[in-house]
């Protein structure tokens, strides 16, 4: 008789550990789900802030470029890179630098230019990595009450809570396969 009270008392335990646990699971996914459309957008400031200064830096090779190349700023480089001046061919490694880094950020720049699902899952997923780190080391944290945040909010807290569910769900059936049968007839018997 002794156990078949403790496990009963053990249920209504388990029920309100349950309830306190996917409480818990929806706030802090909400929170999390708040912070996406900040997030993208610090790192969308800072790619453009990346993008702006490196053409501002590539700008007066560019202008040589023009006048002597042709506007083909490749032939610039290649000038300097097969001088047999050291300094010429850093510089060359330079320009050819930039000029990739330039091209990086106008990639990303025109993969940011999408619906803000479609921007969160190009930053998490092919994000740059430079400006990932910088984003993310001077992040600041905000809740921002608009609609997108709301919606990304509302969206990662259910999704969380529906996987939260399976996860139970899954368990309580393991367990419940695992687990010998009860007899239930030893202790009914007077």
């Amino acid at each position: 008789m002794g156990t078949l009270v403790a496990e009963s008392m053990d249920f209504p335990m388990t029920a309100i550990l349950y309830r306190y646990l996917i409480v818990i699971v929806a706030c802090v996914s909400l929170l999390i789900g708040l912070q996406v459309p900040n997030f993208v957008d610090q790192y969308q400031k800072r790619l453009d802030a990346h993008l702006r200064e490196v053409t501002v830096n590539l700008q007066p090779f560019q202008e040589v470029a023009a006048k002597y190349f042709g506007g083909d700023i490749n032939k610039l480089i290649e000038l300097h890179l097969n001088s047999d001046a050291g300094p010429f061919q850093e510089e060359g490694s330079a320009i050819k630098k930039m000029v990739e880094r330039k091209l990086r950020f106008e990639a990303d720049m025109a993969a940011m230019q999408a619906s803000l699902p479609m921007q969160a899952l190009h930053v998490l997923l092919r994000g740059d990595r430079e400006i990932l780190d910088e984003a993310r080391q001077q992040y600041s944290y905000a809740v921002p009450l608009n609609q997108d945040a709301l919606l990304f909010g509302a969206s990662a807290a259910l999704a969380m809570l529906l996987l939260a569910e399976l996860l139970f769900a899954l368990a309580r059936f393991a367990y419940a396969k695992l687990s010998p049968p009860k007899n239930l007839s030893s202790t009914t018997n007077p």
